[in-house]
């Protein structure tokens, strides 16, 4: 029924055992070691960028968890409602929940599949998915330090017996694995922790679940780890080494494009900020600064100064042409000489003098 996932994965195993048979001898225990961990090895690396997508869509959820939050309280009696703006904002966002679970979900049948081909490995058996009777064979006689890696502690002394193996040596290497196995997955589950923001680790159900992966699942690793074989050891502290050496790797490496980003974002507020001393440069109005020569050329001319008007129109004529400003050359020479004491007439502006009638009277009909 599962020989859909027991077929690759025995199928790497083997191409890794033959690889490295080729430098330690085909039953030699670190061969077999070494091909279990890079059959770890390969299936992660196949895996990196469904986990880079995780992270990232992790770090997306992490930034609109307030809106979240909202969403939840807002529509606390309305759960169909309460999914459907969830699903909405998080299509906005671009994120996929699903997306996250992956890389854990195909790590499942990958850790089924190496239990049962390991497990599937019994002396006397013609073969074994992949392998034939001297796979199988070489599998049965190889010895890691002493143990083989089908024994566990928990293993009877009659099945010891027959892997000629001895508990002693079956400790003596399982311990260590159980032990640094314990470690790796507290510092990965550690690691994944202190990245979470401070909104998110006070939910009682997230500090709930960060207990359990620091802390319960390593005590589990070293509780059940005695009937575990050696090789699903081997399987647990590879991965968990891959899986923390990754998480060093991406998380460096989006770290440091959110820290290019907001320097980019800062250089542009400060490309577009003023310089420190610097004015806020004006635009200079000379419509008004011509008003101002108009009226005090009106002023002299109504104080009966007839050579101060001229001479201030004509300084203001011949600025004006200088500048290329011939309207206001203009309006400042519409004002009228008025040394004879009669006002000066400005355009734009209203006379002093009364509108006389129009002389002559119309002729009655």
């Amino acid at each position: 029924m599962l020989d859909i996932i027991y077929y690759p994965v025995s199928f790497i195993l083997w191409c890794w055992h033959w690889v490295f048979s080729h430098v330690f001898g085909p039953s030699s225990g670190v061969a077999w070691a070494l091909a279990v961990i890079f059959l770890v090895f390969t299936l992660r690396a196949v895996m990196f960028k469904p986990f880079v997508s995780q992270v990232r869509s992790m770090r997306k959820m992490q930034e609109f968890a307030p809106e979240l939050q909202k969403i939840k309280k807002k529509y606390a009696n309305d759960r169909q409602k309460q999914a459907a703006e969830m699903q909405k904002l998080q299509s906005e966002h671009g994120v996929n929940p699903l997306g996250g679970c992956l890389p854990m979900l195909l790590q499942v049948p990958v850790f089924i599949g190496l239990n049962h081909v390991i497990r599937s490995f019994v002396p006397g058996q013609n073969e074994n998915y992949f392998f034939d009777k001297a796979g199988v064979d070489s599998f049965v006689h190889a010895k890691l330090f002493g143990a083989n890696l089908l024994t566990y502690i928990g293993m009877k002394d009659g099945q010891l017996d027959l892997y000629s193996t001895t508990r002693t040596a079956v400790i003596f290497v399982c311990v260590p694995l159980m032990i640094v196995a314990s470690i790796a997955t507290h510092f990965t589950a550690r690691h994944s922790v202190a990245r979470q923001q401070a909104s998110a680790a006070e939910n009682p159900q997230t500090a709930i679940m960060n207990k359990l992966t620091m802390y319960i699942f390593p005590l589990g690793v070293l509780a059940f780890g005695a009937f575990f074989p050696i090789g699903l050891l081997l399987y647990w502290l590879a991965n968990n080494g891959w899986t923390l050496a990754q998480q060093h790797v991406v998380y460096r490496k989006i770290d440091a494009e959110e820290d290019e980003k907001k320097s980019a974002a800062v250089a542009q507020r400060q490309a577009l900020a003023p310089k420190p001393g610097q004015k806020p440069s004006q635009v200079k109005k000379r419509p008004a600064a011509d008003a101002t020569v108009a009226d005090a050329t009106v002023a002299d001319a109504k104080s009966g100064d007839a050579k101060a008007a001229d001479a201030k129109l004509a300084d203001a004529k011949a600025a004006d042409v200088k500048s290329g400003d011939a309207k206001s050359g203009d309006a400042a020479g519409s004002v009228k000489k008025t040394a004879n004491g009669q006002s000066p007439e400005i355009p734009g502006l209203i006379s002093d003098h009364p509108r006389g009638k129009k002389q002559g009277n119309k002729k009655r009909r």
